[in-house]
């Protein structure tokens, strides 16, 4: 599928599960154009960038390991997404991985992600954890950020500071995961 192709049928796609998974069907049954999505994806300022961003995080879920190809591009380009309905579904991929990485040890998700990779994530998990961003990617971030901490020792105490810091103006939703990280850190 080519690029105009993949972005004319992302287009036409809305918000509803069903809609994101039927895409991200098409994306497993043609996973060539995983690097097409992810083109599409990180053209931040580009409404269908969000959509292509939803297909990518379903498509996380159903088959992490098609995005390995392209975790250059991936990892490259996270931190310049800023587009709300875009950074919830790419920080939800970056605790997918950690959690692939950290909780489960699969061994070719730790293959694929070098040092430099977990540095990009880490940096991009802060980011939105301490940008005007939405609770669900500042949640993810948290997670992340909590696994990160096992191989870098420094993330854990800013991370706790953080979280103590903006408890107090926190949504409730945003308290609650605080609350359970900050638990987890002590």
């Amino acid at each position: 599928m080519t690029n105009l192709e993949l972005y004319n049928t992302l287009n036409y796609i809305d918000h509803s599960r069903t809609k994101r998974m039927e895409m991200s069907n098409l994306i497993l049954n043609n996973p060539s154009s995983i690097a097409t999505l992810m083109e599409i994806a990180f053209q931040v300022d580009d409404p269908v960038s969000c959509k292509a961003c939803w297909v990518l995080e379903f498509t996380s879920k159903e088959h992490l390991t098609y995005l390995f190809p392209s975790m250059d591009t991936f990892v490259h380009n996270i931190g310049s997404v800023h587009l709300d309905p875009a950074v919830r579904p790419i920080a939800k991929i970056c605790e997918i991985l950690m959690k692939s990485y950290f909780q489960f040890k699969d061994q070719e998700t730790r293959d694929t992600l070098s040092e430099k990779h977990l540095e990009s994530i880490t940096s991009a998990c802060f980011d939105w954890l301490i940008g005007d961003h939405k609770v669900a990617a500042q949640a993810y971030s948290m997670t992340s950020l909590l696994l990160l901490g096992i191989k870098f020792n420094w993330i854990h105490p800013e991370l706790r500071m953080i979280l103590e810091q903006n408890y107090q103006n926190g949504s409730a939703a945003y308290k609650a995961r605080a609350r359970m990280t900050l638990a987890k850190l002590r």
